[in-house]
């Protein structure tokens, strides 16, 4: 991919980048809108991602191309207002940028960059923070700087959050960021602190792309972001994470119901990460499937971030055979269905799916057999 980066920025720009950087996808395995509340999460860095490819200008330019992009935007250095309609993926970039110097790092000046992916849009595989650290990489390395994972981490995070604009926990660059084949990245998000937990052999991903609406920027995330916040402070701590399961209960007539509502999910969630992490140690893969299945109906029921088309998906796979459990996976409103199924799961089966939910919405259901993969690095 290195190479192929290359020839697709040579094509653009007439000459070969100079740095190339990587970062993948991400799968949230377990832990949805945890983060954000101070709690635990379970995420697996994927085998598919973004390539960044840099090269330095003289003349103080910013040039940003993408392959899924038609002519490249061009800005001048002082240029860093967030951009809007087609040039919009470009905020990302841009918020890296920006968030360099609150960490003490410099940004560079002129440069002509490409951003390559293999990551389905709109899926909730975190292509966003896949393009940040990416481009956080690419950036330190330009300025000669060599930060600790974290700090490019934190980089990403405080892009997505103060240039961007969403409300998001750690989650997806610290999954980005961490990851390691054969293993899932386990996030105490108080730290954070980060670990990797082994994944059990026989433990196969199979993602489901529904392509319905998954834009977090439009409100929904940051409505319950918002909630979440309310809950908190209706129950009297600073974070959810700080609450259990009783507390909730007792405080619930302090409470509007859809905010006792998200309460209960995240509190409860919490304890489903925990759990998951105990039975992946004992290499438990139907125990976790339960997890995984009730994460998603506590998704559907008190968070209220699936829809029709998820359920279905979930509906469908844990009636399969081989399928140990599913859930949505991502900030929810749409995306992705995540199934955790066995060796014995295969094309056939995953097909069989998204028949059944084509006969039911007519539309066809992208398929990935996803494989877990390491996280960011310089190429």
């Amino acid at each position: 991919m290195k190479q192929l980066i290359a020839e697709k920025f040579r094509a653009v720009y007439g000459r070969v980048p100079e740095i190339v950087a990587y970062a993948p996808g991400r799968i949230e395995f377990i832990g949805n809108h945890t983060d954000y509340n101070g709690g635990t999460v379970l995420g697996a860095a994927l085998d598919r991602g973004v390539w960044v490819a840099v090269a330095g200008r003289a003349d103080g330019r910013r040039q940003f191309a993408s392959d899924q992009r038609g002519a490249p935007v061009e800005l001048r250095v002082e240029e860093m207002g967030k951009r809007n309609g087609s040039e919009s993926w470009v905020n990302y970039p841009l918020g890296v940028l920006a968030a360099l110097p609150v960490f003490g790092a410099v940004a560079p000046a002129g440069f002509d960059y490409l951003a390559m992916s293999n990551l389905p849009s709109g899926a909730g595989l975190s292509s966003s923070a896949a393009i940040e650290l990416a481009s956080a990489l690419a950036f330190l390395e330009m300025a000669g700087e060599r930060p600790l994972r974290e700090a490019v981490v934190k980089i990403g995070k405080h892009a997505e959050n103060h240039f961007v604009g969403v409300p998001c926990g750690i989650l997806d660059q610290g999954v980005s960021g961490f990851g390691q084949k054969n293993r899932l990245v386990f996030i105490d998000c108080r730290g954070p602190v980060f670990e990797t937990v082994p994944l059990p052999g026989d433990a196969h991903f199979w993602i489901f792309n529904t392509h319905t609406k998954h834009a977090l920027v439009d409100g929904l995330y940051a409505a319950r972001h918002r909630e979440c916040m309310a809950a908190a402070q209706g129950l009297g701590v600073s974070l959810l994470v700080e609450a259990d399961a009783a507390a909730v209960e007792a405080g619930k007539a302090k409470l509007a119901p859809e905010v006792f509502k998200r309460a209960k999910h995240v509190v409860d969630e919490i304890a489903r990460v925990d759990a998951a992490k105990f039975a992946l140690a004992g290499g438990d893969l139907v125990a976790v499937g339960r997890l995984l299945t009730a994460s998603h109906r506590s998704s559907q029921f008190l968070f209220e971030n699936s829809t029709p088309e998820l359920d279905f998906l979930v509906d469908t796979l844990t009636a399969t055979a081989h399928v140990f459990g599913a859930r949505l996976t991502g900030g929810g409103f749409g995306g992705a269905v995540m199934a955790m199924t066995s060796g014995a799961f295969g094309e056939q089966e995953a097909q069989a799916v998204a028949v059944a939910y084509r006969e039911k919405f007519g539309a066809t259901p992208d398929v990935l057999h996803a494989q877990t993969g390491d996280g960011a690095k310089l190429l």
